[in-house]
């Protein structure tokens, strides 16, 4: 990908925002709907348009070393940002969509009281009461690596929940939940198979793994 496509990107759809006169743009993203355990993350941050930071991209194109350090500088050069989590419990009683939708919401609502222009990855966004209609918003498929607010929200989500992964790490150290982070590698599936599930597990994640009744 060139300078020039780079550029047509990350201003996707902003001529819009000088007609409707939004000086600020916010993104919102999440981290952690695939894994087995620990909680999905919900960031959302907000800067006035056409801001920048250099190497900003999806957080899952980025190394470790460069989510830890990029997530500083974002939030050093943001307006405001919010980071939510949900549960393991709360996305096997409501599911994992709902309760992504709910750390959204939660991530909105504490957010400083400004007009803003809101875009987020994905194709589906709806908040519980109609709330969502409040907000000038845009879904965007891809967003994650296309509109640079919502790279910034995703590597906010992405060590945002890596951190909590590793603290979970010392109370269960036999899932080496550090290395995978919870997700369904070979490794985590076989901990489960050995060892049951523990208290961050999803149980409606891997009931397949344990033929569990519910």
């Amino acid at each position: 990908m060139n300078l020039k496509t780079k550029l047509f990107i990350f201003t996707y759809n902003k001529a819009t925002l000088m007609e409707k006169r939004c000086r600020y743009i916010c993104g919102i993203d999440e981290a952690g709907r695939g894994p087995l355990a620990g909680p999905v993350v919900v960031a959302s941050v907000i800067f006035r348009e056409n801001n920048t930071i250099e190497g900003v991209r999806d957080s899952k194109k980025l190394s470790e070393k460069h989510r830890e350090l990029l997530y500083e500088e974002i939030i050093k050069n943001c307006i405001d940002f919010k980071i939510e989590t949900i549960d393991n419990k709360t996305i096997d009683k409501i599911n994992i969509l709902n309760a992504t939708m709910l750390g959204m919401e939660k991530c909105l609502t504490k957010l400083i009281n400004i007009n803003f222009k809101l875009f987020i990855d994905g194709n589906y966004f709806k908040l519980r009461n109609g709330i969502h209609k409040k907000y000038d918003f845009e879904t965007v498929i891809g967003g994650d690596d296309k509109i640079f607010e919502i790279s910034c929200a995703s590597i906010l989500a992405k060590v945002t929940r890596d951190r909590l992964m590793v603290e979970f790490d010392k109370a269960y150290p036999k899932y080496n939940f550090a290395k995978h982070k919870g997700y369904g590698t070979k490794m985590h599936i076989e901990k489960i198979r050995e060892f049951g599930l523990c208290e961050i597990h999803r149980e409606t994640f891997c009931r397949k793994f344990l033929q569990l009744s519910f």
